[in-house]
């Protein structure tokens, strides 16, 4: 498997892990600059020599999965019978510095409802290097045609077209899932949170609307959805930041993806 792929079946998984990369070469070393190694929790693909360089590597790489929050560093080895190694010893003669950069878990973000302010935000969030969900129960809402803006996107967008029963989606969600939800329905809107509320690996769930829209929709999870107060509570609504006014789609957007990369901020990951 190549590395690329590697990092793309860490990515797929929701695992972390650390790519490592021979930086420099001087002299002989067992690979050039260049060759890499994926480290995950348990598993690692490709090689950057083997002997004490890629050991140390991988077990420096295996810390930095565990640590709160890594930071790429830099390693230098010298591959001479002089140095103590902790796996043996290189006596290729040369010297190799090797680059771990860390693979952190990217965020996922579910928008529920891609009419005029959900594509804008879907258009803001696409810059960002996380895994965007967008639902719709309308099929013209997701056309190739009218996500074309999203074409040149950072994040990777996956399309639900839900015509039922869009709310099924959430349970498939990767866990830690921010939600947002904005359909063209109040009663999609409504049966949304409820089912959010009782899919306990999501991450914030937020709903947009006037503060009408939301005393009827907590009398309802409470009455009838059997929700206590303190889930309820988990429903951020107005969603966006206080401060930032307007009606039109686009900013509307803004405030919310603002509030959003807040949430990102003070979240670990």
């Amino acid at each position: 498997m190549t590395w690329i792929a590697a990092v793309a079946r860490l990515r797929a998984r929701r695992e972390p892990g650390v790519l490592v990369t021979v930086a420099t070469v001087r002299g002989h070393a067992p690979r050039d600059a260049g060759a890499k190694l994926v480290v995950g929790r348990s598993e690692t693909w490709g090689s950057i020599g083997g002997g004490n360089v890629e050991a140390v590597a991988i077990d420096r790489a295996r810390e930095m999965i565990g640590a709160a929050e890594p930071e790429p560093e830099l390693m230098d080895f010298a591959l001479n019978d002089k140095v103590t190694n902790q796996h043996g010893v290189q006596c290729c003669g040369g010297t190799v510095q090797v680059l771990l950069e860390p693979l952190p878990v990217v965020r996922a973000v579910a928008i529920f409802g891609v009419g005029h302010v959900g594509l804008e935000l879907a258009r803001i969030l696409a810059r960002q290097d996380l895994d965007l969900h967008l639902i719709d129960s309308r099929a013209e809402t997701l056309t190739e045609e009218r996500l074309d803006v999203l074409q040149d996107a950072v994040a990777h967008v996956h399309t639900h077209h839900t015509p039922l029963l869009p709310e099924e989606v959430l349970e498939d969600l990767p866990a830690g899932t921010h939600v947002l939800i904005m359909t063209h329905d109040h009663a999609e809107d409504a049966a949304l949170c409820d089912a959010a509320l009782r899919t306990p690996h999501l991450g914030s769930i937020g709903l947009i609307g006037s503060s009408a829209k939301w005393v009827r929709f907590r009398k309802r999870l409470s009455t009838e959805g059997g929700h206590d107060d303190a889930a309820i509570d988990r429903i951020k609504t107005p969603i966006g930041l206080a401060d930032i006014g307007g009606k039109e789609p686009a900013t509307i957007a803004v405030s919310v993806a603002a509030d959003l990369l807040r949430t990102f901020g003070t979240e670990g990951h």
